[in-house]
């Protein structure tokens, strides 16, 4: 989860309470974020999956998309992703993607329908190019307004609802991708039962200045652990939930990820989103390659860029993988040719230059449990 930084990092407003809370602090999408507490992963992975977790995702970009007089922003949205984003009722939210004239994805985010306005949540990494890209394309019938520096927490676990619904009761009754302007602590905040674990859960977006005082008053119920990136990755691989810049990119379309689900039934054929030309062909012919899940056997751990094998030819490459603390075995996703892709198919995925043993199988490895009331 580390990487080299380009330049200074940035700081999310919970800085001061990572460093506090005793964090390890490293470097990820040009911001100082905290990999795990002093836990550590293992720990923090599983009270999310059991209790509740508290994520910082402030390094995320969110942006405001408020149609102009006489325009659609969900039709103007429609222009650059395949969701459905014209049918989306006040209160419903969508993840869907950005995409190239290839039909590559240039991001994957979430669009709610906040009522008078969109709300757009992107990947931090691709947030810069993100905003100039709806700049460019959106401006005339839109303000493209970035909230790059509101916070974002992500609360999630089975315990969630329990303790969110503490301070703002009628979260209690909301469904898995919708969301609602609350009041918490006396701050104006946006809420979404939506997170990246595949579990239950909730993302509130928050005033900057509001951040650490609402994380504080979310970590005093005994339920609730700060979270770091670490389990955050280890959660989502789990829930066969795509990383953006791994397991997608300008590469990949949405047919081949597996993302079909994603693009909405009548853009299927009506098109009119970058690249549905190239999406429409792979929804009719079927695309050269596919997302799968692995399952390697024994306790070796297939990472980004180990190749899958069948019979001596490399037939594809691992994109995500790690242990899984649920399952307490190896698991990987990555890419194969779609002739080899049935679940069931015995392939070998190289690890440091030697076979182990793997299995396609199904995802998410780990059984959603969104609340769909």
């Amino acid at each position: 989860m580390t990487e080299t930084p380009a330049g200074p990092l940035k700081r999310t407003p919970l800085y001061d309470l990572h460093r506090e809370l005793g964090a390890r602090l490293v470097p990820f999408a040009g911001y100082e974020m905290p990999v795990q507490y002093p836990t550590g992963i293992l720990v923090e992975h599983n009270h999310t999956r059991t209790a509740c977790g508290l994520f910082d995702v402030s390094h995320m970009g969110q942006v405001r998309l408020t149609a102009k007089p006489g325009q659609n922003a969900a039709k103007a949205m429609e222009t650059l992703v395949p969701g459905d984003i014209a049918g989306l009722q006040p209160g419903q939210q969508r993840y869907t993607q950005f995409t190239n004239d290839a039909g590559g994805i240039l991001d994957d985010l979430m669009v709610t329908n906040a009522g008078d306005h969109l709300l757009v949540v992107v990947n931090a990494a691709c947030k810069d190019a993100d905003l100039a890209h709806m700049q460019k394309h959106l401006s005339a019938t839109c303000e493209v307004e970035p909230m790059f520096s509101r916070g974002l927490l992500a609360l999630q676990g089975p315990q969630a609802s329990a303790v969110l619904s503490r301070l703002v009761p009628q979260v209690a009754t909301m469904k898995f991708m919708t969301g609602v302007y609350v009041e918490i602590d006396g701050a104006r905040c946006y809420v979404t039962r939506s997170g990246y674990t595949g579990g239950d859960g909730y993302e509130i977006s928050t005033p900057a200045e509001q951040t650490d005082a609402i994380a504080r008053k979310l970590l005093a119920n005994p339920e609730v652990k700060p979270i770091g990136l670490g389990a955050r990755d280890s959660l989502r691989l789990e829930a066969g939930l795509c990383l953006y810049g791994h397991d997608i990119d300008t590469t990949t379309t949405p047919v081949e990820a597996v993302l079909l689900w994603s693009v909405g039934k009548e853009r299927r054929v009506q098109g009119g989103f970058p690249g549905a030309a190239t999406v429409q062909k792979q929804i009719v012919e079927g695309s050269a390659r596919k997302r799968v899940g692995l399952l390697p056997e024994g306790k070796a751990i297939a990472r980004e860029g180990a190749g899958i094998v069948i019979g001596g030819k490399t037939v594809g490459i691992v994109t995500s993988g790690g242990f899984s603390p649920t399952l307490g075995r190896a698991i990987a996703m990555g890419y194969v040719e779609r002739s080899q892709s049935a679940n069931g198919t015995k392939v070998d995925l190289m690890v440091r230059g030697k076979p182990v043993p793997a299995e396609i199988v199904p995802m998410p490895f780990v059984k959603h449990a969104y609340f769909r009331g």
